[in-house]
């Protein structure tokens, strides 16, 4: 006798959607989708209960380092991280990230993924480093180049962390491949066989970014070459 499915959780989930993409308040939304699943009252305000409790300390966890870093700006971490990169006569934006990339992988691939990050690490160090590096250069460089070396420092943060954390034995990723294969294909499988696994993709993707950037220092070199001899120019003719 074939079992009857039950499909009406289906709309909690399609409240869901229409809530977040409607932008609605996240509370509001989850009750109204456990409604629409019929769950009972009681479920609906236990789940919200413990993810209150699970969640806590997030604003404390978030705020914190923030705090920390923006008094770290006010006292001119930016300014000094531009003119420490400035005494290095060969460094410029697309070497400077390559390092970086190396650094960031290694250290995601190690399980320390909280080193870098955008709050604490892209917007306070290094995009400033290379905007100094371009700058030590070819002089003072448009707003719309340092939002193309910010936005670069942010994606090379985002290649070595993605790529270098699927490296990790212990990565949530891994673990919870690791129980798919085994209890739902039945396919036998260290965690550490798919971690050596996830090695050529961090390869690649260490190789094609840092194509990436050098290819960015070229496009650079162009564009801020052909500027400032026309800044010249300018200057001569007055």
């Amino acid at each position: 006798m074939d079992s009857v499915v039950n499909l009406w959780p289906l709309l909690g989930i399609a409240a869901i959607i229409i809530g977040f993409v409607l932008r609605f308040n996240p509370v509001l939304v989850v009750i109204v989708a456990g409604f629409a699943a019929m769950m009972p009252l009681a479920d609906i305000l236990e789940k919200l209960g413990s993810g209150f409790i699970n969640t806590r300390n997030l604003p404390l966890i978030l705020l914190l380092p923030l705090a920390v870093i923006g008094l770290l700006e006010r006292h001119g971490l930016k300014e000094r991280a531009q003119a420490w990169i400035a005494q290095i006569k060969t460094a410029t934006a697309g070497r400077l990230l390559i390092v970086y990339l190396l650094v960031r992988e290694l250290t995601a691939a190690l399980g320390l993924t909280s080193l870098g990050g955008h709050p604490q690490m892209v917007r306070p160090l290094l995009a400033p480093m290379a905007e100094g590096a371009t700058e030590n250069r070819y002089g003072e460089v448009s707003p719309e180049v340092c939002h193309r070396l910010r936005a670069m420092s942010a994606a090379t943060d985002n290649v070595g962390l993605f790529f270098g954390e699927d490296i990790f034995v212990a990565f949530g990723t891994i673990i919870f491949m690791h129980n798919f294969m085994q209890e739902s294909a039945g396919i036998q499988t260290e965690p550490l066989h798919i971690a050596l696994w996830g090695i050529p993709t961090a390869v690649a993707a260490f190789l094609i970014h840092s194509a990436r950037l050098v290819r960015l220092d070229r496009r650079l070199a162009r564009e801020l070459q052909v500027l400032s001899g026309q800044a010249l120019k300018a200057k001569g003719g007055q």
